[in-house]
């Protein structure tokens, strides 16, 4: 089998060394979740806000009869709120036994990589990312940073301590401006 991973295509040693990651996207930048951690992609969807909610709280959605708490990666990362639609993806953290949505601009393609490409935070990111971001890989055109959906889970997020309360009384996501 062949994998996507350097300048060029690398031949996969071992089943166990290949990851299938489902790309998404928010903004120009590309992310990485392991497709066996995503339940469903729902695709665009309508959102009903939460008042008083942390900003890093999209929303919620109805998902199968139950109502689906989503988390916004945008407002994690300190971006703008996107202006066109966005994508509700399904997520379930087995630890915590809890089902949420991740809220991106859009989902791409699966992508194989091998396991060994991998490469570590840089040790300049801000404590945010490097409890969001697992590592990054490197494509042919671009930089696909793998994230955690286990520390993307709404309860989580919340117990972190990482993001503080704004003047409004939800969280600020944003970095900080010191």
């Amino acid at each position: 089998m062949k994998i996507a991973g350097r300048d060029r295509v690398d031949e996969i040693q071992d089943e166990n060394d290949e990851v299938a990651l489902c790309s998404l996207y928010a903004g120009s930048e590309t992310f990485g979740i392991d497709t066996r951690k995503i339940r469903e992609v729902l695709g665009e969807r309508d959102l009903q806000r939460v008042p008083m909610s942390p900003a890093f709280i999209a929303g919620v959605v109805p998902y199968r009869g139950e109502v689906l708490t989503t988390v916004n990666l945008r407002a994690l990362l300190g971006m703008e709120a996107h202006s066109g639609g966005c994508c509700v993806l399904v997520m379930e953290d087995d630890e915590a036994a809890e089902r949420f949505g991740l809220v991106v601009d859009a989902v791409g393609s699966v992508v194989t990589v091998s396991r060994r490409t991998l490469e570590a935070n840089p040790c300049t990111l801000e404590a945010r990312a490097k409890w969001l971001f697992d590592g990054a890989y490197k494509m042919e055109t671009t930089l696909m940073v793998r994230l955690d959906p286990q520390k993307l889970c709404p309860s989580r997020l919340s117990e972190t301590g990482l993001f503080k309360k704004s003047a409004s009384g939800g969280i600020d996501a944003s970095p900080d401006r010191r």
